[in-house]
């Protein structure tokens, strides 16, 4: 795992300073620590900040091919690079390394940008060919690693993270207010949009092409729902899933440093661990959270499942202070506003595996998109059934299965009862799964200035691309495309994920989101997945020899963290809360609505407690103020002449002089 950066010229012969291209990796060092390395030729500059994992001593990027017409900076793990080598080595192909880095650029020689079909694991990569004056950029299936670019006149420029251009000082950046007004409906801004203008994301599944001014971004891989011939035999399903989650777990697990996994309690990491522990020959480290409150705490069911496997457990102990204090270094590392404070406990865990000398844990993440383990498709499924009888008294009441804490009293019953009929009938919308969670949320636009994500946007036009084939699929595999391309690619994997994870050098594989696995749970039909109202049906019955009955019965329970108190409570005391949310810092920023941000505060520290929409608004409102910090008013950290790192430089531009 690295994080790689670069700058191509494109129209004229121009090299790229080395000390930019220097200052560029100083700010992605979290990403790796271990080694630094550039290439510069007359156009192109491209740098890597390298967390060693495979080939310890030699993998050191940029690497080039036998005749150095091609050079490569690579973030991220090919996992099938062991299976792919032979291959290559069969067609004359001859390795300095033993790195999958190297694997990708003979697949490359080999079969251009088609390579990347053959590549299994998460990746952004940056490889120029020289011969051709091209540079190619491209990101895995998942978009599970994170790949930004920006056109600047006839510059190119790239990066792991954004904060790598910082690193140019005539760059300016404004926080876009279309994302912006996403963000307040979807939680993140759409592929392939960030927070900033200019500023935007290779979309995952697809590689970039720039030569001699041309930009080009194409799709090698697309999520396909299209069911696959009827299965009678349930046990021979079960059997081939099995199969490959089994090998994508083993795969994973391949690298030159330890290996641990996090438990948060629930089915999918546990069915992960257990993986580890019954096929593995090693002894497994296990990390996770324990919440000082215990609405969010799910410690015993962890320390069950730890006991269990007999794992080394560690956990760390996240109170609301934690979260209070951590908060900005959070959002200096995600980049772009966030609704909800979950990554903070996130980071916190990332610090603990990184202070027992950690590289690498397994996680559970993709499991609940590609077999519906989110309460959201039950919602779906349920509206539709009371949809068709939609003055039934008795259908809407099957929602309490769902929501047990709904109110019964008359009041409570009439409110949610009409909460949930909004849109009831509108069955024939792409959108229906989502059209009722988005709403709700984009109730936060109140808060924003009139300026910025317009309130009152038509929220039956979502600007989603929907593919050709999508009114073919199920009703349940429309929504998991809508969950997959609005939610688990620009936020869980990114804010949730990757962000937290390698601020503290800690690389996270996600067997889940293997993409043989995610291929073949789209292609089962829907009650393999959702069973009535029983989520991840197919991996509840492989849980079952697996892992303790209490685990695989468990119903899923969302992963949240505290957000009110850890902000405006009357022991919270932090500085910049009070800084950032003053009526003074609200006008300056010019982002929000000076009124509904006092009115919304003034209900907060009077000792009322928010509701969930109003805490997303805080964290919304607040996220936003200090991006504008560290970003648009530049008062994140400075990189100084001292901090920039030692390089190992390929320099053509010295060679040619």
């Amino acid at each position: 795992m690295c994080g790689i950066a670069g700058v191509l010229n494109q129209r004229e012969s121009a090299p790229v300073s080395e000390q930019t291209l220097r200052r560029m990796l100083a700010l992605l060092r979290h990403r790796g620590p271990d080694e630094f390395g550039i290439y510069r030729d007359d156009r192109v500059g491209l740098a890597s900040a390298r967390l060693s994992i495979v080939d310890l001593s030699r993998g050191q990027q940029p690497i080039g091919n036998e005749d150095g017409s091609l050079w490569i900076v690579f973030n991220g793990e090919i996992f099938n690079y062991v299976e792919l080598r032979p291959r290559l080595e069969a067609r004359g192909h001859r390795f300095s390394t033993n790195t999958d880095t190297e694997v990708i650029l003979h697949l490359y020689e080999d079969y251009g940008p088609e390579c990347l079909r053959f590549l299994n694991g998460q990746f952004a990569i940056a490889l120029w060919d020289s011969s051709q004056r091209r540079l190619l950029l491209a990101r895995d299936r998942l978009g599970i690693r994170p790949l930004y670019y920006r056109l600047d006149h006839d510059r190119l420029i790239f990066a792991s993270e954004i904060k790598a251009m910082l690193a140019i000082p005539e760059l300016q950046f404004e926080i876009d207010s279309e994302s912006l007004g996403q963000t307040f409906t979807y939680w993140s801004p759409l592929t392939p949009r960030s927070a900033f203008a200019g500023v935007q994301m290779v979309p995952p599944g697809h590689y970039l092409w720039a030569q001699e001014g041309r930009v080009e971004v194409e799709p090698y891989w697309s999520l396909d729902f299209a069911e696959g011939s009827p299965r009678q035999d349930e046990d021979q399903v079960l059997e081939e899933f099995e199969h490959l989650l089994v090998d994508a777990t083993r795969i994973r697990l391949r690298a030159d440093v330890p290996v641990g996994a996090y438990l948060s309690g629930g089915l999918d990491s546990s069915v992960v661990a257990a993986i580890i522990r019954r096929d593995g020959d090693s002894q497994l480290d296990t990390f996770s959270i324990a919440f000082s409150d215990p609405q969010y705490d799910e410690s015993p069911h962890q320390r069950r499942m730890a006991d269990f496997l007999g794992t080394r457990h560690q956990e760390v102990f996240c109170t609301q202070e934690d979260i209070g204090r951590v908060f900005p270094d959070v959002v200096w590392h995600t980049e772009t506003p966030i609704l909800r404070t979950a990554p903070a406990p996130m980071y916190l865990l990332s610090d603990l595996v990184h202070r027992h000398g950690y590289k690498v844990v397994l996680t559970g993440e993709g499991a609940d998109e590609v077999l519906a383990g989110y309460d959201i498709f039950k919602e779906m499924r349920l509206r539709r059934f009371w949809a068709r009888v939609p003055g039934s008294r008795l259908r809407p009441a099957l929602l309490r299965r769902l929501y047990p804490d709904i109110p019964r009293d008359s009041q409570g019953e009439v409110f949610w009862t009409a909460f949930f009929r909004q849109g009831l009938e509108d069955t024939h919308s792409p959108f229906y799964s989502h059209q009722l969670r988005w709403a709700n949320t984009a109730r936060l636009r109140r808060f924003l200035d009139h300026a910025n994500g317009d309130a009152g946007q038509a929220l039956s036009e979502h600007p989603i691309p929907l593919p050709a084939e999508f009114d073919r699929w199920a009703a349940l595999a429309q929504a998991q495309y809508l969950e997959v391309v609005t939610f688990l690619s620009p936020y869980l994997l990114s804010s949730q994920g990757d962000r937290v994870a390698m601020a503290h050098s800690v690389e996270g594989r996600y067997p889940f989101l293997d993409y043989r696995v995610v291929e073949f749970c789209n292609r089962l039909p829907a009650d393999m997945k959702l069973r009535g109202l029983n989520e991840k049906w197919l991996l509840r019955r492989l849980a079952r020899g697996l892992v303790p009955e209490e685990i695989w019965r468990r119903t899923k329970r969302p992963y949240r963290a505290p957000i009110q108190a850890c902000f405006l409570s009357s022991t919270a005391g932090l500085e910049y809360v009070d800084d950032l949310l003053s009526p003074e810092a609200i006008r300056r920023s010019e982002y929000f609505n000076p009124a509904s941000v006092e009115m919304l505060l003034r209900k907060a520290r009077g000792g009322t407690r928010l509701g969930e929409v109003d805490e997303m608004g805080l964290v919304g409102i607040l996220s936003t103020q200090l991006v504008d910090r560290f970003f648009v008013r530049r008062q994140g950290p400075v990189v100084s002449e001292t901090q920039l790192p030692d390089v190992k430089v390929v320099d053509l531009v010295a060679e040619t002089r």
